[in-house]
């Protein structure tokens, strides 16, 4: 068996705009975020307590927040493709998953979101595009 380690980010709450909608319609007011990333084991364990020798993830986390207040989204997938985009800049992420998901839907209930897995190889190709 191979040892994995993830770092999870879960039901971070982004300040963001997203969709059109028509008036009277139910708009959400919540977007929430769920991210994990799958790093080396050997970023979580570690012989000293240094933050060099972890993933310091405070960045990423920034850089999240900028994106979503970067003004108005048509869709939650444009968002998500941003974000995957800023976790590629970082090597140390294997692979990751990433939802986001909107409530309400409708009449004070439901949520409704997309999910996204990009495995190590999908990454590499996104990176090189990124170049």
């Amino acid at each position: 068996m191979t040892s994995t380690a993830c770092i999870e980010l879960k039901d971070l709450r982004l300040n963001t705009q997203i969709g059109t909608y028509a008036p009277g319609a139910i708009i959400p007011d919540k977007h929430l975020l769920n991210l994990t990333l799958w790093i080396s084991t050997k970023l979580i364990l570690i012989s000293e307590d240094f933050m060099d020798q972890v993933f310091d993830y405070d960045p990423l986390v920034l850089e999240i927040d900028r994106l979503a207040t970067h003004g108005h989204y048509e869709t939650q997938e444009r968002l998500v493709t941003r974000i995957v985009e800023a976790c590629a800049r970082y090597s140390e992420i294997e692979s990751l998953e990433i939802s986001l998901r909107k409530t309400p839907v409708r009449e004070s209930s439901g949520v409704l979101g997309i999910k996204l897995y990009l495995d190590e190889s999908s990454l590499t190709n996104m990176r090189a595009r990124l170049v």
